[in-house]
């Protein structure tokens, strides 16, 4: 056994066993998904058939789903509660005919979505859970915290249409922006006096829920990274690095306003970084100012000549207020959903 043990052939046998074992795992994960989705979506079309052929739709009317919920609880066990087999009739009107819906996404995940009444939020949720893994408390949280909405607010139609029908990607440095970043997690009751050291530890505290705000393709590097010049030692508050865009991604807190000196600093960290940190491979650093306000004609002046790397935003401490985001792109919104009902 112990000639075994030290056998690279065996350390080898053993990896391959784990490989396939886990593999195999996954897939029939997936395939048991996938039947359950093919077998809910089956369910809400047979009830909807079922209701559209008139004389029984009028018969039973609203207690169709009670009176099944019953029998099919008798019959075939647990499962079949009125709400659920309500969500499986709304999963089939949702996705009827061609429309197919992902097999990367569970059923707990498609019960959330039903629960969104806009088509175009609906569609960015459906593809976000796709392009980052979300688990459905991390769904759930996006949806709280609107993000959809935040992203929806700095763009045009066309845009909006794009995050509906691709979700949002990461192929170029503005990509990664988001503002406001909304920071709820924390906890931190309004108002607050805390120091930038102690934020910054808030967040080192809850990297978890900060990676999942900051968006798909970080990595941590390190807090107060020591930066040396001459004599001097200067500290960047967050460093990540950015495995789609292979750059890093050096973040400054504020807890107040962003000035123009902080604006200065960002820079000196990203030429630093370029000549000194990077490696082959590696593209241009990425630098945020993560401020709690920022004056924008004061930030548009402070960065004339300055590298396109370098970019300033707000964070909240609380979750925004859904009715107002709405109210600011109404009227986008509504042209998006004439064209979106027009192809």
């Amino acid at each position: 056994m112990k000639g075994l043990d030290q056998n690279s052939a065996y350390d080898e046998l053993l990896e391959q066993i784990s490989e396939v074992y886990h593999s195999g795992r996954i897939q029939v994960a997936q395939t048991i998904n996938t039947h359950l989705l093919k077998t809910y979506w089956l369910i809400g079309q047979f009830i909807v058939t079922f209701e559209q052929k008139g004389k029984e739709k009028a018969d039973y009317g609203h207690k169709l789903l009670e009176k099944l919920s019953v029998d099919l609880k008798n019959h075939l066990g647990k499962g079949f509660s009125r709400s659920n087999l309500s969500r499986m009739r709304q999963f089939y009107l949702i996705y009827p005919n061609g429309a197919k819906p992902s097999h990367k996404l569970s059923w707990s995940h498609y019960v959330e979505l039903l629960k969104i009444e806009n088509t175009l939020e609906r569609n960015f949720y459906e593809k976000q859970v796709e392009i980052e893994a979300w688990s459905v408390p991390e769904l759930k949280r996006q949806k709280k915290a609107s993000l959809f909405l935040r992203l929806a607010a700095t763009t045009d139609k066309t845009g909006i249409l794009q995050l509906a029908a691709e979700g949002k990607s990461v192929s170029k440095p503005e990509d990664l922006i988001r503002d406001p970043y909304v920071l709820e997690f924390l906890k931190i009751p309004e108002p607050y006096h805390l120091s930038e050291t102690e934020l910054e530890s808030r967040l080192i505290s809850h990297l978890q829920q900060f990676l999942l705000e900051l968006g798909k393709g970080f990595a941590f590097i390190g807090r107060q990274y020591r930066i040396s010049l001459g004599n001097r030692h200067h500290f960047v508050d967050l460093v990540f690095y950015h495995r789609i865009l292979k750059c890093f991604v050096l973040i400054d807190l504020k807890k107040e306003e962003a000035g123009y000196e902080d604006i200065g600093q960002m820079n000196m960290y990203l030429g630093y970084f370029e000549n000194e940190e990077n490696t082959e491979g590696d593209q241009p650093p990425v630098g945020i100012v993560l401020a709690r306000e920022k004056d924008d004609l004061l930030i548009k002046y402070a960065m004339h000549g300055i590298s396109s790397q370098l970019f300033v935003s707000k964070y909240q401490l609380f979750l925004p207020n859904e009715d107002e985001l709405r109210k600011e792109i109404q009227l986008i919104y509504e042209e998006a959903e004439n064209d979106l009902e027009d192809r």
